[in-house]
């Protein structure tokens, strides 16, 4: 968690809403990520969605088994049904994500019938730590377009 929660952090310097990943085999990195959407004008471009893509080109191959991705948000409703189509061992995430996420909040996907693997999830690792960074990111977004 703590290479995400500096990913983070690099993420918000550069404007992005504060998420990173890391997806690792548990001592090793294989892939890391940071959210680039404004910056790849690509609203599919999530931490997690590109930590899966760079780990599946390292590894040269679409499935992700036996590895972890560990994010510092909980992630949406897209970036579950990637990480189940990527058939990931396990998922830690930190802060949960009330508004959009889909774990533990709103659709709950890896609950659903036609989800196609379900991960091992691991939630509220140094939460506090990526829900100050966020609400930090928000405060400076609003005190700066007010």
């Amino acid at each position: 968690m703590p290479r995400a929660l500096a990913l983070a952090e690099e993420a918000a310097k550069h404007g992005e809403v504060p998420v990173g990943a890391v997806i690792s085999d548990g001592a090793r990195i294989i892939a890391e990520a940071r959210n680039q959407m404004r910056a790849l004008k690509d609203p599919t471009a999530h931490a997690e969605v590109l930590a899966i893509r760079a780990a599946c080109q390292t590894l040269g191959t679409e499935r992700l088994t036996g590895l972890t991705l560990t994010v510092t948000l909980e992630p949406c409703p897209m970036c579950a049904a990637a990480i189940s189509h990527a058939r990931l061992a396990r998922l830690i995430y930190a802060a949960a994500d009330p508004k959009s996420g889909g774990i533990a909040q709103g659709p709950r996907l890896f609950t659903h019938p036609q989800c196609h693997h379900v991960p091992e999830v691991i939630d509220g690792i140094q939460a506090a730590e990526a829900e100050a960074q966020l609400k930090a990111f928000f405060a400076q977004l609003r005190s700066s377009s007010g």
